[in-house]
């Protein structure tokens, strides 16, 4: 019989990190995700792996990507502020194509707000928050085993597409103790980034060779030498302002994720066959709504749960289905309404789309959420 671990979803998440052969970390203690770090320090050196601890956020990041260009599955873990200041080297890894994976456990802000209480105030800066257009893809489990599979989703998806991938947690999910039998990952469930198959002098950095636009991706130091930068590049790495060049790159970059998106859609529904109401929500405030949903259908409301494990990119089709045949739709989130805009352009009018919202430190309870349902209904 298999071990049953008591662990904290941030301790699942150095767990699959590993898992999924993640070999490098270089990050900045903030609460409350430092329980990350921690975990990378104790055991990468052990199985031959490297941490890396950083003089600030910024720092941070650019050794992920310097770690990733150098052939490692690389990982960093941050809160809000740290966020914000790996906003310019997230950009500049989605232009070049590094593979990394940002890890935010989700504080009260703005600014240093309250370090030690939970919040989803991340939500847009996790696609918007560097300037410019870029490919974003999202993650946010609900649970302690939910961060062990969706770590190794985002290693995997940071490696297929080349590109950064964010895994979202919140305080509460982050700190929260659940028991979890660690599964067996095999090798082919593991995903490798692409190599190149010609010399070295016949390489070109960013030449795509296959339908899913990625381009084949070598280690530096492997005699492989090719230019990267932050600018607008043709497929030899080196820089264009040629407008059919530069609107090339920026069509390939958003399609491969653009062109995988319905696979990318990873979600949960709860009663929603028969549902009138529709309850949609992510990572903590998920639980809340799951009990919400569970207290309405008890008091004869027909109410129906949608929780959302891939955000970005936004599941715009599930939404805009299950909200077309509903009354009321509920979006339950800890901050003062980030994903709610994006829920009432998916529904588009088909039904009466309203927030339950809170941003002072507290998870939202169910009888809140249900609260704003019986408001409305």
């Amino acid at each position: 019989m298999s071990e049953i671990k008591l662990l904290q979803g941030n301790e699942a998440c150095v767990e699959g990190a590993l898992a999924a052969g993640v070999t490098f970390f270089a990050g900045y203690p903030i609460t409350p995700s430092s329980e990350i770090a921690e975990g990378f320090a104790e055991r990468l050196p052990k199985s031959g792996g490297v941490f890396v601890q950083m003089e600030d956020e910024i720092a941070s990041m650019a050794a992920v990507i310097g770690g990733a260009m150098a052939g490692r599955k690389a990982l960093t873990a941050t809160s809000g502020p740290g966020f914000s200041l790996k906003q310019e080297c997230i950009g500049f890894a989605a232009m070049i194509e590094a593979p990394c994976v940002i890890v935010n456990v989700q504080r009260t802000g703005p600014s240093t707000g309250l370090p030690t209480s939970p919040a989803q105030g991340d939500m847009m800066q996790a696609r918007w928050g560097s300037h410019g257009d870029r490919p974003a893809l999202a993650l946010y489990p609900t649970s302690v085993s939910e961060t062990f599979d969706l770590t190794v989703k985002a290693v995997n998806w940071a490696e297929r597409f080349r590109t950064p991938v964010v895994l979202l947690l919140d305080e509460v999910v982050g700190h929260m103790r659940e028991g979890l039998v660690l599964p067996e990952i095999k090798k082919e469930d593991l995903f490798e980034r692409k190599r190149p198959h010609v010399a070295p002098g016949n390489y070109k950095p960013y030449e795509v060779l296959d339908e899913d636009l990625v381009p084949p991706l070598p280690d530096y130091g492997t005699g492989y030498r090719f230019h990267t930068t932050g600018l607008f590049h043709d497929e030899t790495g080196f820089p264009t302002n040629k407008p059919g060049q530069t609107a090339e790159l920026i069509n390939r970059l958003m399609g491969k994720i653009e062109k995988y998106r319905q696979i990318l859609y990873i979600y949960e529904e709860m009663e929603t066959n028969d549902a009138e109401h529709l309850f949609i929500s992510f990572g903590a405030t998920a639980r809340s709504a799951r009990a919400a949903c569970r207290m309405a259908r008890q008091k004869g409301i027909k109410a129906g749960l949608l929780i959302l494990k891939t955000i970005w990119p936004f599941p715009r089709e599930i939404v805009a289905e299950l909200g077309s045949r509903m009354k009321n739709v509920i979006v339950a989130e800890m901050n003062m309404g980030q994903m709610i805009g994006e829920v009432e352009r998916a529904v588009a009018g088909k039904a009466n789309v309203c927030g339950s919202f809170r941003a002072d430190g507290e998870l939202n309870t169910p009888e809140e959420i249900l609260n704003r349902l019986e408001g409305v209904c």
